[in-house]
């Protein structure tokens, strides 16, 4: 069975103000992969990560393409279309405080394009039936635990059907026991077809979970092997 390639980089260097930041990045994520990313605080996670999303110019790649668009000649009207088909999942869960949950996935719907309320209830039942929210949706995020928010963060990644999602340190404020439900709740997308790239310090997340690992240090992008 052919797998359609979800990221695939080779040779690439990557750049901030004319500074060399990564070097020689080879890396290749199929459909239905779960790849990692470790390194210390400034080796270049943050820069391969926006890399991606097309936040960052491409400076020298013989090859750089994300959801077969092609990163080093994506013009700018097309990033929002590559964006909308990847979920991101952060440390610090980033939803809106001055809004209940339900409301802070609706306003994702809307800002990517939905109208129709009835579609858009729907798709976030399905979402929250994904994650294991049991809570009421009307609850607002300083109602509720550092598990309950991130699961909500992961709901709202999801609402778009994403291909890809990227985890950036999504168990970095969690305690042990809420981090292990995260990392099953990554285990469980990841099985139904969703291609995941996770950013961590957290050594035991990466036991727990199938995947290569690749590191970022002193400007080199280099696959580790697994202890």
């Amino acid at each position: 069975m052919f797998n359609m390639s979800i990221v695939k980089i080779i040779n690439a260097e990557l750049q901030i103000d004319g500074r060399k930041i990564l070097n020689d990045i080879n890396f290749n994520l199929d459909e239905g992969e779960l790849k990692f990313l470790i390194g210390k605080t400034g080796s270049g996670k943050t820069t391969f990560i926006n890399s991606i999303f097309g936040n960052l110019k491409i400076n020298r790649s013989e090859k750089f393409e994300v959801l077969n668009y092609d990163l080093r000649t994506i013009s700018d009207k097309d990033i929002p279309y590559l964006r909308r088909q990847i979920g991101f999942v952060f440390q610090d869960f980033k939803l809106l405080k001055d809004r209940s949950i339900y409301n802070n996935l609706v306003f994702v719907l809307k800002a990517t394009g939905h109208k129709n309320n009835s579609e858009i209830k729907n798709k976030i039942n399905e979402v929250l039936n994904l994650v294991g929210i049991e809570t009421s949706i009307d609850k607002f995020p300083d109602e509720l635990s550092g598990g309950e928010q991130q699961r909500i963060a992961i709901s709202r990644a999801l609402l778009n059907s994403p291909k890809l999602i990227i985890a950036d340190e999504p168990t970095g404020n969690l305690d042990p026991e809420t981090s292990l439900e995260i990392i099953k709740l990554f285990q469980t997308l990841n099985k139904l077809g969703t291609s995941i790239i996770i950013a961590t310090h957290d050594y035991n997340l990466i036991k727990k979970l199938e995947g290569k690992v690749y590191k970022c240090e002193d400007g080199s992008f280099f696959e580790v092997k697994r202890k």
